[in-house]
């Protein structure tokens, strides 16, 4: 490929470079099917990508070929991306993508020390049938971003915003003081807590009693620790039928598979995935601890394994929604007990009746569901794509699924049912050593290490978003839960975790932890509160690749592959050695604390003064209030021959 070097002299700061094509035609065919129902001008489409560069001095000519060569494209005037309709898609103003983290490194270890900063985006050239103007042309671009993670450039003068840091948003302060439960109510709408009047009246009486309001990040971080999501607050109900009280809760019931075999269970419902034994050593391939170099080993593994649902944020946005479920069962199997390794991974999908377009089936009727979340034929194209996705790029196998469909109609209250929001099962097995399948007890001082990839605004009130009934919550709110996925980090966080549990008892780790819903704000009460500690964490010290986010945000964000785990304080130098050689990033963040409360601290928006974003007690965190009680009547069933009469047998077995 022959290169266009730059003909000034001038040194710019901020270098645009035109790639390769940014989608397959495939992929391009399909977007313009579905752009066109609301932007018909809408001709044809092209993509490039797009690589704004920031550079901290000149690239030496033989620098710049290698550069471009690297990035397989040319450099282009800022100017020439602007014209004729263009849509110039970048990374969310005000953020570092994950793309960003893994391409400097690539280019760092290039020798390109001159490049400070790399972002990728996407150059979208439409031909149309007539100029686009208002809504049309907010459709289009709508159409061709996702506005979690990307932002539209509108004019050249846009590109210099995307290396340009945003001053962070306040702490909120929610004032019952004077409005009382009304302040509590209000902020429970507009957060989208999800709290039920009975934690709402227990949060108000705790914050009295501390002559105080509340943050808005405690408040966050209570309902995502309290969340049906987290705690199956229904799972774990009273439930009484026909005036008659059930002796079992739902969770008793499942229970009862364990109390009833459990001697193969060395783990249940008590970590992050369960452990049953093996019947025989396992042989495994382990690097040497003298000379690391890899050698073949039996030894006692034990079988861990995870399922799950992520049926929220798969409703809302297939891709990235089924990849991060995927992507958090992994991570369960990884903090199990002082660490896990995932193998074989199964994902499968419960949807509403398809509505394949010119080819209609005689059970389907008129679509009915909200108009949020995406149709049971769009979830069925993308999402089993993000969690095969997911798998792979991780690097273990998705050998095994299921899909089917069901909607029906209830005569007696004349309601239709169906999984308009859709169940995504997520579910895998691997192994853990016999040494490492209990977690190790905390105490004073122990280091509190964030394990993976740095804080984004991405994922934000998944544990309550999920808890809700789809469509009860706000639309902003709903997109807004969805996290987005970046499994070579996690792949590199897992190798960490491996090579610390194949030192068995010099293993570091003394109890580990993935982030997911809820983020650092739940994780970090998890960790401490099963050995009735508490913590002090500074918020300063979290990985923050979003310098605008505020203390509640950078506290409860759910950014993907991360974990927390904790180690004594000796163990920190052979830790960052392992973190050092897997190219894994990490920090510590605060240390256990022997009095059982949660103190967050961080610099203010100003950056001269330290404020308290939380300060509340583990036992008020994690819920004192009592269990509810649900009460139904029990309807007869109806006899086998007034369900089977109007049946052809022969039309049942085709459908």
């Amino acid at each position: 490929m022959t290169i266009k070097l730059p003909h000034s002299k001038i040194f710019r700061k901020v270098l645009c470079v035109r790639g390769q094509k940014a989608k397959s035609d495939f992929k391009i065919l399909q977007l313009l099917n579905d752009i066109r129902d609301q932007v018909p001008e809408l001709q044809q489409l092209r993509c490039h990508y797009i690589y704004f560069v920031e550079l901290s001095s000149p690239l030496e000519e033989v620098d710049s070929l290698r550069f471009y060569s690297l990035l397989e494209g040319e450099p282009v005037h800022v100017t020439e991306l602007f014209r004729d309709q263009s849509v110039v898609v970048a990374p969310r103003i005000g953020t570092i993508s994950a793309w960003c983290s893994k391409a400097m490194d690539i280019l760092h270890r290039c020798g390109l020390s001159g490049i400070k900063r790399i972002e990728r985006g996407v150059e979208w050239q439409p031909e149309l049938s007539q100029p686009l103007s208002g809504d049309r042309l907010s459709a289009l671009q709508l159409s061709l971003h996702d506005r979690m993670v990307e932002s539209i450039l509108n004019d050249p003068d846009e590109v210099k915003r995307i290396f340009k840091g945003e001053s962070p948003r306040a702490l909120q302060y929610i004032d019952c003081t004077n409005l009382g439960l009304q302040a509590l109510k209000s902020a429970n709408s507009s957060l989208g807590l999800a709290m039920s009047e009975t934690e709402l009246q227990y949060v108000q009486k705790w914050y009295e009693s501390q002559i105080r309001d509340p943050t808005d990040a405690e408040l966050m971080m209570f309902s995502q620790v309290n969340s049906e999501h987290c705690r199956h607050k229904i799972f774990n109900a009273n439930w009484k039928f026909d005036g008659q009280s059930e002796s079992q809760s739902m969770f008793s019931m499942i229970r009862q598979t364990h109390q009833a075999s459990k001697h193969k269970a060395l783990i249940a419902y008590a970590d992050n995935a369960a452990v049953i034994a093996n019947t025989s050593k396992s042989a495994s391939v382990v690097p040497s601890q003298a000379d690391h170099q890899y050698i073949f080993k039996r030894e006692p593994l034990e079988i861990v394994f995870k399922a799950e649902t992520h049926n929220h944020p798969t409703a809302i946005s297939p891709f990235p929604g089924a990849a991060t479920g995927s992507g958090g069962e992994i991570r369960d199997e990884g903090a199990t007990g002082r660490g896990g390794q995932p193998k074989a991974g199964v994902c499968g999908f419960s949807v509403s009746n398809l509505r394949i377009p010119d080819l209609p089936q005689p059970w389907e009727d008129q679509e009915r569901r909200p108009n949020r979340i995406c149709s049971a034929l769009d979830i069925m194209l993308d999402a089993p794509l993000g969690a095969a996705s997911f798998n792979n790029e991780f690097g273990r196998p998705n050998i095994c699924g299921y899909f089917r469909t069901f909607e029906t109609y209830q005569s007696r209250k004349g309601h239709w049912y169906g999984y308009h929001k859709p169940i995504m099962f997520a579910g895998g097995l691997g192994n853990i050593r016999r040494s490492q399948i209990r977690k190790r007890a905390l105490k004073e001082d122990d280091l509190l290490i964030v394990l993976g990839g740095p804080s984004m605004l991405i994922g934000l009130g998944g544990g309550a978003a999920s808890s809700l009934g789809q469509g009860r919550s706000d639309v902003e709110l709903d997109f807004a839960s969805v996290q987005r996925s970046n499994p070579e980090m996690q792949r590199r966080c897992q190798e960490v975790i491996n090579r610390c549990s194949e030192l068995n008892d010099d293993n570091p780790i003394l109890s580990i932890h993935d982030v997911g819903a809820g983020g650092l704000s739940n994780a970090i009460p998890e960790i401490v509160h099963i050995d009735g500690l508490g913590a002090r964490i500074s918020l300063d010290r979290i990985p923050n690749d979003d310098p605008s986010m505020s203390p509640m945000e950078n506290w409860c964000n759910e950014a993907q592959e991360r974990y927390v785990l904790a180690i004594a304080p000796e163990e920190l130098n052979q830790f960052t050695q392992i973190c050092q050689r897997e190219n894994c990033p990490f920090a510590m963040i605060g240390v256990v604390s022997s009095n059982p409360m949660l103190i967050v601290e961080g610099c203010d928006e100003t950056k001269k003064n330290i404020e308290l974003s939380v300060n509340i007690e583990m036992n008020f965190l994690m819920g004192g209030f009592s269990s509810s009680t649900f009460t139904d009547t029990i309807q007869p069933k109806k006899e086998s021959d007034e369900i089977l009469s109007g049946l052809n047998l022969s039309e049942c077995i085709e459908r």
